[in-house]
């Protein structure tokens, strides 16, 4: 099989690594891909915003499927256009990646279909946000309605914070995603990355993760588009995994159809733990970046019938199998990073740091310069290590991290902590 795959992150370097993998594949291109996606697939510049490019593309290497990586692309709506051209996609339609396009859309959805999720409200005028927020306990969530890449959502804890964010939303801080506000409770307990494989019909649960958005040490500073992960998460017990399915998961995937717009690709579950059991924070339409990283590390399985199943409307007869293992990725980032950031400084010691046992490193923001490998973003690299224990492999890791000679960069020295402050289930 010929396969497309749109995306140039992280997340894309490892689906690309996967797929690279599978028997069933002749050949792997990756629009635009980075200097390391280069190792797997061949990188086309080919810009997803444009779906006729990308239909005469796929129809002229005669492609078989396209994943499509990142969200924007979905919300746009390439999924529609390539099926509309008769080539299978990965990824939800238009419609549906409404899921993760609009927080007001998903908030609404939740309350029409009985899901678990914060307490709301949702204004196109600043005025009647700010009243809103006068009858609110603290702390509270103010989020950008669109996409924001990561970057629209303020935990509040003063009225005067909340007060600020819904001014910058209003203000165009982020753009056409600022348009309308969603102002809704915060919700207290553990999170956790919960995936599944949907079909339009049938969901097939993935193994979950934790991942740590704070850029600094400890959960400090501002929010990140991901600073690292881990799996298996030790809160995403048998018990809890049953539930988010029955409450959470099952509920949008016969939602959707029943809406007429079926859900189709994979559905990323950000959830809030607690006594009470899980709540929807909110959902994303496509592979969770860093997670996909661990998730790929631990994926015994070939990827690419999985993502056909998905395409076909197939996954009722479909399995995977997993690694007992645990994974563990760090996200090195640009110095400045998630603010104003340097691009184009020098990366040495990959090597060195690739031969770490049980370690890939997977290039996020990377280009190759002859024989310089430089810069090219905020989130640079991530260092993935398997082990046996989730102790095993945060110290592969930061083996890796520790051979790589990078002073333009830093990274978390915490990855792992809240697993390893408690008893570790088994993989």
């Amino acid at each position: 099989m010929n396969v497309l795959l749109i995306g140039s992150g992280g997340r894309e370097h490892a689906l690309a690594w996967a797929l690279s993998a599978s028997p069933l594949l002749t050949r792997l291109y990756c629009a635009p891909g980075n200097a390391g996606i280069a190792e797997a697939a061949e990188c086309v510049p080919l810009d997803a915003a444009d779906h006729a490019a990308v239909v005469r593309f796929c129809r002229d290497q005669r492609i078989d499927l396209v994943v499509v990586g990142p969200e924007v692309p979905l919300v746009a709506g390439l999924a529609d256009d390539l099926a509309a051209a008769r080539i299978k996609v990965f990824g939800p339609s238009q419609a549906a990646a409404q899921l993760e396009g609009s927080k007001g859309f998903t908030k609404d959805f939740c309350t029409e279909f009985r899901i678990p999720t914060a307490a709301y409200g949702r204004f196109k005028d600043k005025r009647a946000a700010l009243a809103y927020l006068e009858r609110q306990p603290l702390p509270i969530v103010v989020k950008a309605d669109g996409l924001a890449a990561g970057k629209g959502v303020t935990v509040a804890e003063t009225r005067a914070a909340a007060a600020a964010a819904i001014d910058d939303c209003f203000a165009g801080a982020f753009g056409a995603a600022g348009a309308e506000v969603v102002v809704e409770e915060c919700l207290i307990g553990e999170e956790a990355s919960f995936f599944a494989l949907v079909d339009g019909a049938h969901a097939l649960s993935l193994i979950a993760a934790q991942d740590h958005k704070r850029v600094f040490d400890g959960e400090k500073g501002p929010n990140t588009g991901g600073m690292g992960a881990y799996s298996p998460a030790p809160v995403m017990t048998p018990d809890m995994t049953r539930r988010t399915m029955d409450e959470i998961i099952w509920p949008t995937v016969r939602g959707m159809a029943a809406r007429g717009t079926p859900f189709r690709g994979v559905l990323y579950a950000g959830l809030m733990i607690a006594d009470t059991g899980p709540k929807l924070i909110e959902y994303n339409v496509r592979f969770g970046d860093p997670e996909c990283q661990v998730l790929m590390m631990r994926l015994k399985s070939d990827l690419l019938p999985a993502l056909i199943a998905t395409a076909d409307g197939v996954l009722k007869t479909f399995d995977l199998r997993w690694h007992d293992d645990a994974a563990l990725t760090v996200v090195m980032v640009a110095n400045g990073y998630p603010g104003e950031y340097a691009k184009r400084s020098e990366i040495r010691g990959l090597d060195a740091a690739g031969a770490v046992e049980g370690v890939e490193i997977f290039h996020a923001g990377t280009v190759q310069e002859g024989p310089r490998l430089l810069a090219a973003g905020g989130r640079v690299l991530n260092i993935a290590a398997r082990g046996k224990t989730i102790a095993e492999a945060q110290q592969r890791a930061y083996r890796a991290v520790a051979k790589i000679d990078w002073p333009g960069g830093f990274c978390r020295s915490d990855i792992g902590w809240r697993a390893l402050q408690r008893k570790e289930p088994k993989p």
